[in-house]
């Protein structure tokens, strides 16, 4: 048995046993990944796919098996590299990150430039994708890191520590009504045109949360994940924003109001997430401390090693 079969089975079942697809994702044919597979199960002596002619069906028992051990393996491969990397360039590398718009936008800027300035010769790999994509990215070692406020939590391959708390804030045009109150209540919204985040992203969870314990409809006109392009559409007399805070600390604003809303919408959090198990090299510690002065390299390590699953603020 070799890396390469194991590689194989791994990918088959990522692509929901689709072999071509398989095939593809590792730059090779369908026909050598097929083989790959039959000539792990005669030397395993057991089968790990069940088939119906030559299509695979589904993950047996004892294949299920096989693949959580793939995966320790993979995971240790992985682990190999970097440590090599590690002490064959201490200083050097690339550090990928995926993270969502918000995060990539207004809140990473200085901890990557701080990043190069302590390590110069790292190049920064920035992924931006949903926040279930961020997950995937961390899981398939795309990334080293992922940033979301959404779901990193639920995954139980993922190491996940709280990094800094969140609000949302009301932005509304110069003139509008609302910009002359100081303390903005859910009455006052649900009449309103929104434009806010897709569901998936920024707390939008939260926001239709609190309308629904209050049996109030929004009637959000507009959905984004990008919230420069909610303020621009609020700047346009669409409708009034809801947006995270963070969106709005650089905003030059003039012609726009900004409110807080957080006694509305509650505190959201925002998280980073490392895969269970993988080694981290130093400037990955470094860039997570740069996040936040609550993640410590102590901290990390302590969570990475199973003895930290999270902590409070």
């Amino acid at each position: 048995m070799n890396l390469h079969q194991f590689r194989f089975v791994q990918e088959a079942a990522r692509r929901n046993l689709n072999l071509t697809e398989a095939a593809k994702a590792l730059h090779t044919s369908q026909p050598g990944v097929s083989k790959a597979i039959i000539e792990l199960e005669e030397e395993l002596g057991v089968d790990i796919f069940a088939r119906h002619g030559k299509r695979l069906k589904r993950i047996t028992e004892p294949g299920q098996h096989v693949l959580q051990s793939i995966e320790v393996i993979m995971r240790e491969v992985g682990n190999l590299k970097r440590i090599g990397e590690q002490f064959s360039a201490q200083d050097s590398g690339t550090l990928s990150i995926a993270t969502t718009h918000t995060q990539a936008r207004y809140v990473l800027p200085v901890p990557v430039a701080r990043l190069r300035e302590a390590y110069p010769k790292v190049n920064i790999s920035l992924h931006q994708a949903t926040p279930h994509e961020v997950a995937r990215m961390v899981i398939d070692e795309v990334a080293e890191i992922g940033m979301a406020t959404e779901s990193l939590a639920d995954y139980p391959e993922l190491v996940t520590l709280p990094c800094y708390e969140w609000q949302h804030v009301l932005v509304v045009p110069m003139g509008h009504p609302l910009a002359q109150k100081e303390r903005i209540g859910l009455d006052d919204l649900a009449h309103e045109a929104l434009i806010t985040y897709h569901p998936s992203f920024t707390g939008r969870g939260k926001i239709d949360q609190a309308f629904s314990a209050r049996k109030l409809q929004p009637r959000i006109v507009l959905e984004a994940i990008d919230s420069d392009v909610i303020k621009t559409y609020v700047r346009l007399g669409l409708g009034i924003g809801i947006v995270a805070e963070m969106a709005m600390r650089d905003d030059p604003l003039g012609d726009l109001v900004v409110r807080p809303v957080g006694h509305l919408f509650g505190q959201s959090v925002a998280r980073v997430a490392f895969k269970r198990g993988a080694y981290l090299r130093n400037f990955v510690y470094k860039f997570a401390e740069l996040l936040s002065d609550r993640l410590s390299r102590e901290l990390i390590a302590r969570a990475m090693s199973g003895h930290v699953n999270d902590y409070e603020f």
